[in-house]
């Protein structure tokens, strides 16, 4: 299934995608996509909705996040070889873990408005994961058995704020709108591999970022097993599992988010947004 949320900011109804591609409103069957609304019992009983029964959503409504909240936005750093390359450090020997704030979460295809004193906005394109089962101590060989879903994300990033302003990375990843995620949340059953996806970041119309997943340095199983050791992950959590190389910091000279800059990115499978920098 391909689920999502649509209207108005605020106002969202949840939804899935039918065969040719319309929305159909799941507001009868699911009350919020978040938390246990993500849970793998639930996406099992939506499965067996006809998508054709449902009340179809005339035109082409504003899309939301497909997730209402998210539980915790977790994220990893340095997680693909070239980009290590890129940024100049060495490949990490454990996944590095930080969080974004959960209010950084947005559409698609919302507007971006760079945060007061920002220099160095950035992108990344990255493959989303959303937990469906609780996950603890779980073993590379069951950790993909706790996924919901996958998603396209953008990990916003202010490179001053991460790298230039001491602590932790969080400052420079939890700004309103850091967050943009979907368009769609694709259950797992539609993903067999996720080590075998293409990801593509587009500036203005040219390719920054194209790499695919196979890059990982930790594959999404490995990610949710080690993770699983330090804390309980469960239905609602996003992990944003690292970006592949061709960020905004990388290049020479460096260049980074300015007002009127489309950042267009896409995961196979998992949908394109579109978001313009205001």
């Amino acid at each position: 299934m391909k689920l999502l949320r649509y209207g108005e900011a605020g106002h969202e109804k949840p939804g899935m995608l039918d065969a040719n591609g319309n929305i159909r409103d799941l507001s009868e069957h699911v009350g919020m996509l978040a938390g246990p609304g993500l849970a793998q019992e639930t996406l099992a009983a939506l499965a067996e909705i006809d998508a054709e029964s449902l009340p179809l959503v005339d035109g082409a409504p504003r899309l939301g996040a497909p997730l209402a909240r998210v539980e915790t936005f977790h994220a990893i750093g340095l997680n693909y070889a070239r980009h290590a390359e890129e940024a100049g450090m060495s490949a990490p020997a454990e996944p590095i873990i930080f969080t974004k704030a959960a209010s950084s979460l947005a559409g698609p295809f919302d507007a971006l408005t760079l945060p007061r004193g920002s220099e160095k906005g950035d992108w990344e394109v990255e493959l989303g994961v959303v937990i469906g089962r609780r996950a603890e101590h779980v073993s590379e060989a069951e950790a993909l058995d706790h996924v919901a879903g996958y998603c396209t994300i953008n990990d916003v990033s202010e490179r001053a704020w991460q790298i230039e302003r001491g602590g932790q990375w969080i400052k420079g990843k939890s700004a309103p709108g850091f967050g943009p995620v979907g368009p769609y949340l694709v259950t797992a059953d539609e993903v067999p591999d996720p080590q075998a996806l293409g990801l593509e970041m587009c500036l203005n119309g040219e390719v920054m970022q194209k790499s695919t997943t196979a890059d990982m340095i930790f594959s999404v199983a490995e990610l949710i097993s080690y993770m699983s050791r330090f804390m309980a992950l469960v239905p609602g959590d996003v992990i944003a599992t690292g970006t592949p190389e061709g960020v905004g910091m990388g290049m020479s000279p460096q260049r980074f988010l300015r007002k009127g800059d489309v950042m267009e990115l896409e995961v196979d499978g998992l949908g394109r947004q579109r978001t313009e920098v205001v």
